[in-house]
């Protein structure tokens, strides 16, 4: 695997993704599953922010602490990304968060923006996109170039399941993004979905099938 894709083959996320693949599972038990697999990925994903020193006191005495010196952004790709975004705001509470408005036209299988906004300071954070799934690499793709445009240099894409040729379409655009996913599927079926999947991650979140 490219050293730019992150595979996260963890026990705890593979358990939860087969809850989530399963048809029969509830909208509720989802997106249970979608919060808890995001803070994972989020966990992993932000192993490599930059710490500085500060002087602290404890109970006992004093000591030089660390925090995070570059501030992040979450930017979760409607709608299915905002199933993602309550997890990644649990680990990064202070976290500024930009939205992008895709929709996937059913025939070409282009993604159609409608939506962009983004924090003012975007080029100064670390920015995380989140999408429950990669499968074209279409919306990610434009999402990330609509980022750029924006200012934004650090970007990583967070993603539950990807298919291979997103990965590919994704790392031929953007190769200085790194992704980080749950699992890679098998591939694409001749409707542009996940093989095999989990279905529509957007119409599973909000209970719209």
């Amino acid at each position: 695997m490219d050293e730019k894709v992150f595979v996260m083959n963890h026990p705890l996320i593979q358990h939860k993704l087969s809850i989530m693949r399963d048809k029969n599972t509830s909208v509720k038990d989802f997106r249970e599953c979608a919060h808890e697999i995001g803070l994972l990925l989020g966990y992993e994903a932000t192993k490599d922010l930059e710490l500085e020193e500060f002087e602290l006191e404890t109970p006992i005495t004093k000591m030089v602490g660390r925090r995070t010196k570059r501030k992040v952004a979450l930017v979760p790709i409607l709608r299915a990304g905002l199933g993602m975004v309550d997890a990644l705001m649990d680990l990064i509470p202070a976290a500024k968060i930009g939205h992008i408005g895709l929709y996937r036209n059913e025939e070409t299988l282009e993604p159609v923006e409608y939506y962009c906004k983004m924090p003012t300071d975007i080029a100064e954070r670390q920015v995380l996109v989140l999408d429950p799934m990669l499968a074209t690499g279409g919306s990610a793709i434009d999402a990330i170039t609509m980022i750029k445009k924006r200012g934004a240099v650090r970007i990583k894409f967070v993603c539950i399941i990807a298919a291979p040729q997103g990965i590919e379409a994704l790392r031929k655009a953007h190769p200085d993004v790194d992704i980080y996913c749950g699992a890679v599927d098998e591939k694409l079926n001749e409707n542009g979905y996940i093989v095999p999947g989990l279905g529509d991650a957007g119409d599973r979140l909000f209970g719209t099938l």
